[in-house]
């Protein structure tokens, strides 16, 4: 390491090579600010931090190997922005802004490059890095080695002295006792107090007001130290100074305690686990070609391409493996046998997880069980004691294994789950972090096979990890079907295997990993990896928190309002046999369809294919259109059945008893769009434009003392169709907030917006909303009311008024018909694989899709964007709140009575900036005791 040597005495032994500590959130931020900003050409990922990141650790790296000895070096980073010192003091570190959005998506693979090349990556839920700093630096003291800081951060000069020395990055020089007191006018051993006294307004220590550092060490070099010096404040002769350090002596001791550097944090390993290895190019070369880091994967590929080894790890357990000759899974049975297991998984720097659980509530199921993978073939497995496994362990024999205690798994897991430095893989990472939360264990960083999947191929492909695995690793995990003798397999495990629940996990953990190479080298060549990194991936432990929280529902309001409607049911029931002149059960199709068409012969019948008559919702609305009493009763009586059997009924039995709450699981790969589903119970369909609708939100209701706020998206899917169409107009009135609806109607009906009726407005809206899902003019008939040739007339003038949007349509058919998918506003491909299809009916869907898919799919990105701000703000401003839902253009929060005015105005502000659009976004907010009055 060339360095200046500091000017101090009773430096380090020589005989001992140093323990070189880096401050990681100080390399980041150095990195980020020292080049201009780079973006990975392939798909626009930034990744200027990470390039500058991986130079720096590179270049110490080299040094520490050219001083001679083995050395050894860690990366220290800050967990998160709220640490024990914010419960000491509210407001420290406050009013740091957050982090440039282009540097968010960086931190992630910042410590994936760490892992890459070799080194560990700390750091501790509820700590700093400066803390891990001093805590393993007082344990390399204790065992006899010397110390290097790497870092110009001024905190971490208290720990200067006695064998550790800190070495600042920007001016490439040692730092000593001496060096210290030149900055602050004080040795080492009382920065803390000068710190404390005069307060850091970029961290919001208060420290005395009107004290700087120079007055500070004028003021301990006469009274010794701190305590000293504000027990005889009153001895100070200028009378302001002594006056303000009477005043403000708790405010002293307070900072003292936010500046000073914990050094007795808990260690996950010890010093000789930091001991310096060159990487593994076979790791390291590929990550670095992916990320397109030319100049830097030619030098190392010179340096170590062909020289440098892979570092070995720890030997399989001695456990007897079930195995064929492609594969090897080990059954664990001690605490011992884990634990190595663990340690090569983190040396390895990427795990594949695969946990498995006692039922599929994922509220309710308790962890069983756990595989990992960390080499293709290479899968370990461990049970909890006790713990049901699945019926296949039935069929092949009983289990020969007594497995571990939950409590020992789960302590074992721990260190690999929350370690940052290692990457863990999951198909569903979502559940694997909500199984993990639920014992105490923090899940990240994750990458998600299933998401992963979903980016490549939205609309076309399977993404269930047997068929991803298969088609993208060809690889075929074991199954039911080989594990029991039949069937072909990678793995041909036979009917007599010991373990069968195991050979099922570790096969799914195998799949994963192997899996996940293959997707990952998919997602860099499609130039994909920016709509993963900063839309999906972000997204898993938000909405993983959103779905344990859930929102709490008044069981008596739901018992109310099913009884309300059985008796509305029970009324339609009657109301509809009177007008038949006879009973017969509404509830039958093809009862309801003798009745209207044999019976009564009423027009327009059609039969299906069993000869029943066709009495579906789109022939019930027709004849109640022509004014038929008896299907506007049976299509009353549908609405109030579905409404209750679904809703009422329904959610009252989803109530979690332990939380007296209800809580929806969201699917992230289910709509080709990338709009999220509900399930489990779905909230996303509950109607709100009707009293029946809303009367089912009023039942959604705050905790005690809180309310409920909602922030919806006001139009934003014609906010995108102006914007992706370009239509000049609709820009500029959603500039000046003109209603949008009026400005259509005038524009299409000739009216003035002015004094403009009721109807024409409602006409102008159903045509903006129909045209960007493709209605046709008997469509739009039906729902205004009016003839056919009318409402062809309307669409024609719309198109006439606005040609930009049918040429807008036209591109977005042409483009899906030559590449078989559409881009949406952030670059997400959305496949639309029936878009050339032979039938006239498919064919016609599917072009209605195109044109619709990259509206709401754009609508869609913004959304899961907003989740992902929202989230951080939060943890930022430190608002009792929490979000609670994701509907559609809505998100719900639960937040106390006091703050519901800061939530309004935080909600606003970030997600309208979750998107930079010609086009303004715009959201509205409301609050109250219930969902529909916050609505």
């Amino acid at each position: 390491m060339s360095s200046t040597e500091p000017s101090q005495s009773g430096g380090p032994s020589a005989a001992a090579p140093p323990v070189v500590l880096v401050d990681g959130s100080g390399y980041i931020f150095r990195a980020y600010h020292a080049l201009p900003p780079l973006t990975r050409k392939s798909d626009g990922l930034p990744t200027g931090a990470v390039y500058g990141f991986c130079n720096m650790l590179q270049k110490l790296m080299t040094e520490l190997e050219a001083a001679g000895g083995a050395g050894h070096l860690a990366v220290m980073f800050d967990a998160g922005r709220k640490t024990f010192r914010n419960d000491l003091y509210p407001e420290y570190k406050a009013h740091r802004p957050p982090p440039p959005e282009d540097l968010v998506p960086q931190f992630a693979l910042i410590r994936e490059a760490v892992a890459r090349f070799n080194v560990p990556a700390i750091e501790r839920d509820g700590f700093e890095a400066d803390d891990l700093i001093a805590s393993y630096a007082r344990a390399a003291r204790a065992a006899g080695y010397p110390v290097v800081i790497v870092s110009s951060d001024k905190d971490l000069m208290q720990l200067v002295g006695d064998g550790v020395r800190m070495r600042d990055p920007l001016k490439d020089r040692l730092i000593g006792e001496d060096e210290v007191r030149e900055k602050f006018g004080v040795g080492p051993d009382r920065v803390v107090d000068v710190q404390a006294l005069a307060g850091d307004a970029t961290d919001n220590v208060p420290g005395v007001p009107g004290i700087g550092v120079k007055t500070a060490a004028m003021l301990l070099q006469t009274y010794g130290d701190l305590d000293t010096l504000l027990d005889r404040a009153g001895e100070i002769k200028q009378p302001k100074r002594r006056q303000t350090l009477l005043d403000n002596a708790d405010l002293a001791r307070v900072s003292r305690e936010l500046v000073r550097l914990k050094d007795d944090v808990p260690l996950d390993s010890d010093i000789e686990s930091l001991t310096l290895h060159p990487p593994d190019p076979d790791v390291l070369l590929p990550w670095l070609e992916e990320m397109e880091f030319g100049n830097l994967t030619r030098r190392m590929r010179a340096r170590w391409g062909s020289e440098g080894q892979p570092d070995p790890t720890a030997a399989p357990p001695p456990a007897a493996p079930v195995s064929s000759g492609a594969a090897e899974y080990v059954c664990l049975r001690t605490r011992a046998e884990l634990d190595r297991v663990v340690a090569a998984a983190m040396a390895a720097g990427r795990v594949a997880l695969h946990l498995e659980a006692d039922g599929d509530d994922e509220m309710t199921a308790a962890l069983t069980g756990a595989a990992l993978a960390t080499a293709p073939g290479r899968a370990w497995f461990v049970a909890v004691a006790g713990a049901p496994q699945q019926e296949l362990v039935l069929e092949a024999g009983p289990s020969k294994r007594d497995g571990l205690a939950v409590a020992d798994l789960v302590a074992a897991l721990k260190p690999l789950a929350e370690g940052r430095g290692t990457l863990k893989v999951a198909h569903d990472a979502k559940r694997a972090v909500k199984l993990l939360a639920r014992v105490g264990v923090t899940l990240a960083p994750v990458d998600d096979t299933l998401l992963l999947s979903f980016v490549l191929g939205g609309g076309r492909d399977d993404h269930g990890l047997g068929p991803v695995a298969a088609r993208m690793a060809d690889f075929d995990a074991p199954d039911r079907k080989s594990l029991l003798g039949s069937g072909k397999s990678a793995v041909p495990f036979a009917a007599a295997a010991e373990d069968v629940a195991m050979a099922l996990a570790c096969g799914s953990a195998d799949a994963v990993l192997r899996a996940h190479t293959a997707l990952r080298s998919a997602l860099l060549r499609e130039r994909l990896v920016a709509v993963f990194e900063m839309i999906e991936r972000p997204l898993i432990p938000v909405l993983a928190e959103m779905e344990q929280t859930g929102v709490r529902i008044d069981p008596a309001a739901l018992a109310k309002l099913s009884a309300a409607f059985a008796e509305r049911m029970l009324s339609a029931e009657q109301e509809a046999h009177r007008l038949a002149g006879r009973e017969f059960n509404v509830a039958s199709p093809k009862q309801l369809g003798e009745v209207l068409f044999d019976d009564m012969g009423l027009p327009g019948g059609r039969k299906t294919r069993t000869g029943a008559w066709s009495t579906d919702a789109d022939a019930l609305d027709m004849l109640a259109a022509d004014g038929h009493a008896l299907p506007a009763a049976v299509l009353d009586w549908r609405l109030v059945a579905k409404l209750r059997s679904t809703y009422t009924e329904t959610l009252a039995r989803e109530i979690n008893p332990a939380t007296g709450r209800v809580h929806t699981t969201y699917g992230m790969a289910g709509a080709a769009t990338g709009r999220l589903a509900s399930m489990n119970p779905n909230l996303q369909n509950i109607p709100v434009r009707t009293e029946e609708g809303r009367s089912i939100r009023r039942a959604f209701v705050a905790d005690r003392g809180h309310v409920l706020v909602s922030a919806d998206y006001s139009q934003i899917e014609l906010r995108l169709l102006a914007q992706l169409a370009g239509i000049d107009s609709l820009a500029a009135a959603f500039r000046d907030g003109i209603d949008i609806h009026a400005l259509t109607a005038s524009d299409v009906f000739g009216v003035a917006i002015d004094g403009m009726d009721a109807e024409t407005r409602r006409r102008a809206k159903a045509i903006n909303f129909g045209i960007i899902y493709g209605i046709s003019p008997f469509g739009l008939a039906r729902q205004l009311g009016i003839p056919q040739s009318a409402a062809k007339e309307y669409i024609g003038a719309y198109f006439d008024r606005y040609p930009g949007i049918r040429a807008y349509m036209d591109r977005a058919r042409d483009f899906a018909r030559r590449h078989g998918y559409v881009i949406t506003w952030s670059g997400r491909r959305i496949h639309i694989p029936g878009i050339n299809d032979k039938n006239h009916a498919h064919r016609a869907f599917s072009e209605r899709a195109a044109i619709n898919a990259p509206l709401q799919g754009s609508a869609a990105d913004i959304m899961k964007r907003a989740l992902v701000r929202m989230h951080r703000a939060l943890e930022r401003a430190e608002l009792p709140a929490r979000m609670l839902l994701s509907v559609h253009d809505e998100i719900l929060f639960e937040v106390r009575e006091s703050a519901a005015a800061d939530l309004r105005a935080l909600a606003k502000r970030e997600m309208e900036a979750a998107a930079q659009l010609d086009v303004p976004l715009t959201v509205e907010t409301g609050a109250g005791p219930n969902w529909d009055e916050a609505h």
